[in-house]
């Protein structure tokens, strides 16, 4: 066997079906369109959503509140997950690097979870409150990241 032998199998491939070549090829006159209406004209399109004249999904159901376009998704990690972790300083692309986080999005944000228990340098986009007083309680520093 070799690549010129080979063919698809019986009843696969169908000859595209013509219309509009004469009422003999049983697509003619109307072209299977039907006789009169809407669908029946050239360049008819049917608009994303129409349910026939029902009231479209999108426009029966409720529309509440709106989306922040300006919104900053940040990658969240705890003080307790730093401390688990060797080494006493930390930034994001090490972060990245480690697993600890897949995505930094807008940023690195540090949270105030869990406990700190030996000193540690962080360096973030971001810092909660409780985060930057356990990281300076325990003797550690944070430096706060500007830009992207």
């Amino acid at each position: 066997m070799n690549l010129s032998n080979l063919k698809p199998p019986r009843g696969q491939k169908h000859k595209k079906q013509r219309v509009g070549q004469g009422m003999g090829s049983g697509r003619g006159k109307y072209s299977g369109r039907g006789a009169k209406g809407q669908k029946s004209v050239s360049g008819y399109s049917r608009m994303r959503g129409f349910e026939g004249g029902q009231m479209p999904l999108h426009r029966r159901l409720p529309k509440r509140g709106f989306t922040n376009i300006f919104k900053k998704e940040f990658a969240v990690v705890n003080v307790g997950r730093l401390a688990g972790l060797q080494g006493d300083s930390f930034d994001p692309a090490g972060l990245v690097k480690l697993g600890v986080v897949k995505k930094l999005g807008d940023g690195l944000k540090i949270l105030g979870g869990g406990e700190l228990g030996r000193a540690i340098k962080v360096r973030a986009h971001v810092f909660s409150a409780s985060a930057a007083k356990k990281i300076q309680d325990a003797g550690g520093a944070t430096e706060v990241i500007t830009g992207k």
